[in-house]
């Protein structure tokens, strides 16, 4: 059985700032994580992606902010997408100065 994907949306913020978000059903967890899904959330401003959550091979769930990593625990898709949809809006208010933006 091979991945199914479940969703894939791409959000536009601004006219310089989108979110993309791609998640799949995989048949067994990816090394790393305890559950059957693959994801990568991105939020992208000015060209740079700013804000990140994925669950790539070897390294499990975990987000970006900036530099920054930082172990993420995942529940369900619902619960992630709401996660990385308070982030934005944490970076929008607390961040985005920093940018130029």
């Amino acid at each position: 059985m091979k991945a199914t994907l479940v969703a894939r949306a791409r959000i536009v913020y601004a006219e310089n700032a989108f979110a993309e978000l791609v998640l799949w059903s995989v048949p067994a967890p990816v090394a790393g994580s305890s559950h059957g899904f693959k994801y990568r959330l991105a939020y992208v401003v000015d060209g740079v992606c700013v804000l990140r959550y994925d669950n790539e091979v070897g390294k499990g769930d975990h987000r970006h902010s900036g530099d920054k990593a930082s172990a993420y625990v995942f529940t369900t898709p619902e619960a992630l997408v709401a996660a990385f949809e308070r982030d934005i809006a944490r970076w929008n208010r607390e961040d985005s100065d920093s940018r130029g933006s």
